[in-house]
Formats: structure tokens, C-alpha cells, sequence
């Protein structure tokens, strides 16, 4: 197992970040438990997860994912060990089962997250406390076209701040992060932190994949300068980059076989370009699945790739890619089709 610095805190974490978000949808209490144990013996020192988990989110499963990581880190203890982040929600009129539907990233709402994660996850604290998606308007989950709102009442990223530097100095939570954040976003926190003496995000988890490279534009650059790694998630597109999905195929028991909302990539302009990735991935004998997880891995600006599986076999697969040898003619064959078809699924 590689392991990288986590921004400027000291911790190293695993290359390879075990995501969790099928935990009580597509696997059930045992098979979490045996993922946690098999991420845990190849090195993975870093878990992944929300209060909303799992995915699809429902109100009758909300909080299990957490609740699975907590019963097994009551079994196995060693705690200490281990980095475990987690992630409150932003406002979503989609979860009217959370809070009231009431979701902000105020004082009100990120306590009683907070509260509610470290009882499910059966721990004292969260090493990375990450705000899931902005609390304005602005572009993420694949939205472009940035509108400017003529009136906006979302909550000050200040005060979302200042929340958190209580959470930490009461020893809830040791660092913080976000997610699904712009630029400016990310900047603003950064600013905020360093000019009132706040908590300075240590990291940014947003999706990153050979469909979907929109984090080189302007975010990257940032990572770099402000030690501010990715934690990069969806690396494999929801599978598509396996190839599993090609010519309309609908694998039993596969995500996109089971949730059609999961439609991000799901375009006549992703399937080309899945094509072709998976077509270079076996001219040069690699597994397409372990080429894409390699590749993101590979990126100097990311900190932790987030792999997820719904089998041990899938799990065992995704380790392997740290093995996988990305030679210059393979660069350069990914590179040409991301100018034949930049992002199709941004």
C-alpha cells in the first residue's frame, strides 16, 4: 500500500480509500464487515462515509452505512488505527426524511449530524468532518451553466466555519473537509480559515475519472498550491469505465441495473469514450477497471483514490490496480481520447 500526506496535518492515509456508500443497499451487515476486514489487511487505513449513506438515499436505510462501520469497529477495535471520514448533508429537498427537510450547514443541523454519526459509527470522534455539497447555489453534481442568484439565503460559509472550530476544540473532530466545492468555494475557505484563525479544510472529494476531468480546470492548481488534496470519488464511473456496461448491457445485480437515477453516465458521448478507454485498456493487457482506478491513483494532485465494491472479488480487483503499470504509450492514448471527447459526464 502507498500512503500520502493528508494535507498539512501530519496524517498519512492510504492511497486507496475504501468508500462505503453500498453498505445496507447492495451489501448487507456481513458483507460490509468482510470488506472492512479485506481493505484492512491489504493496508487501507482510510474509510469513507456520509449520514447519508446508503445510496440511493431512503429514509428507511438512511444512517445504516454508518451504523455497519460502527458494529465493526466495536468488534475489532483499533480504532486509533485508522482515519475515518464522514460528511454532513447540505440543503436537499430531496431528503424531507432528514432533519425536517430543515438541511443547512448551521449550527443546529451540523451538531445534530455530527451527534448523530459519532453514535452510529460507535466512536468518540471523526478524523475528517466533510461538508457534503455547498449550502449555495452554484455548480456540482454535474451542473453547468453557472446562474448567479438574484437573492440568496444560504448560510455564510463564516458561520458554517466557526460551528466546526467549536467541534474541534471540543474533540469531535479533528480536521474538516469538503465536497463537491467550485473553486471560488474552496478558496473562500481556505481565505476564511487563514484570515479568522478557522479550521482549514484539508481536503476536497469530488468526482474524478478518465469521463469526468473537470477537477484540472482551476481546482487542481489549488490542490497543489494550498496542500488541499482530492479524495477523488466515482473513480470508476459508476462502473461504466469496467466496460461492464457497453452495448446497452445491464449486468443482475449492477448499479445501473438496479437505479435509474444513476444516469450521470449514461450519454451517447460516454459511451464513445468508454469504448475507446476500455478498447486501449486491453490492447495494452490491462483490466479496464484497474487501468481507470490506476490512472486516477496516478494523478499528482489527489490524495486517496475512493474505491467501492459490492463483491470481494471487485474489492480484490480494485486493490490490484496499485500494481498496474501505466506506460507512456498508454498516457498517451488516454490523453488523445480526452481530446477527441473532453468530459462527456463532467
Amino acid at each position: 500500500m502507498l500512503y500520502r500526506p493528508l494535507g498539512l496535518t501530519g496524517i498519512e492515509v492510504s492511497a486507496l480509500c475504501l468508500g462505503t456508500m453500498t453498505f445496507g443497499e447492495q451489501n448487507s451487515e456481513s458483507e460490509a464487515h468482510a470488506q472492512l476486514d479485506r481493505a484492512i489487511a491489504a493496508g487501507i487505513n482510510f474509510i469513507d462515509t456520509a449520514e447519508m449513506y446508503p445510496v440511493p438515499p431512503k429514509a428507511e436505510t438512511q444512517g445504516l452505512t454508518e451504523r455497519y462501520i460502527g458494529s465493526w469497529l466495536a468488534a475489532r477495535g483499533h480504532r486509533e488505527d485508522l482515519i475515518i471520514a464522514s460528511k454532513v448533508a447540505g440543503p436537499a429537498d430531496w431528503l424531507t426524511y432528514l432533519r425536517d427537510g430543515n438541511i443547512r450547514l448551521d449550527r443546529r443541523n451540523i451538531e445534530a449530524a455530527l451527534d448523530s454519526s459519532l453514535q452510529r459509527l460507535q466512536t468518540d470522534y471523526i478524523d475528517i468532518y466533510q461538508l457534503h455539497w455547498p449550502d449555495r447555489e452554484t455548480n456540482f453534481f454535474g451542473k453547468l451553466g453557472y446562474s448567479h442568484p438574484r437573492q440568496e439565503q444560504n448560510i455564510p460559509i463564516e458561520e458554517t466555519l466557526e460551528v466546526l472550530l467549536d467541534l474541534v476544540e471540543s474533540g469531535k473532530i479533528r480536521h474538516i473537509g469538503v465536497s463537491n466545492e467550485t473553486p471560488w468555494g474552496l478558496m473562500k475557505y481556505l481565505q476564511l480559515a487563514e484570515t479568522l484563525d478557522l479550521p482549514r479544510p484539508v481536503s476536497i472529494q469530488n468526482p474524478y475519472n478518465l469521463l469526468n476531468r473537470s477537477f484540472e480546470i482551476g481546482l487542481a492548481e489549488i490542490a497543489h498550491r494550498e496542500s488541499c488534496g482530492l479524495l477523488a470519488y466515482s473513480p470508476m464511473a459508476f462502473g461504466v469505465l469496467s466496460g461492464k456496461y457497453l452495448n446497452q448491457q445491464r449486468p443482475a445485480g449492477a448499479r445501473l441495473t438496479l437505479f435509474d437515477r444513476f444516469d450521470r453516465y449514461s450519454n451517447p458521448q460516454t459511451e464513445w469514450a468508454a469504448q475507446r478507454y476500455v478498447a486501449l485498456a486491453q490492447e495494452h493487457g490491462l483490466a479496464p477497471a484497474q487501468m481507470a482506478l490506476a490512472w486516477v491513483t496516478s494523478r499528482p494532485f489527489v490524495t486517496s483514490n475512493i474505491i467501492g465494491a459490492t463483491t470481494l472479488k471487485q474489492l480484490e480487483q480494485n486493490l490490484q490496480s496499485l500494481s498496474v503499470n501505466l506506460t507512456p504509450e498508454v498516457i498517451e492514448g488516454i490523453e488523445q481520447i480526452q481530446r477527441q471527447q473532453p468530459n462527456p459526464s463532467p
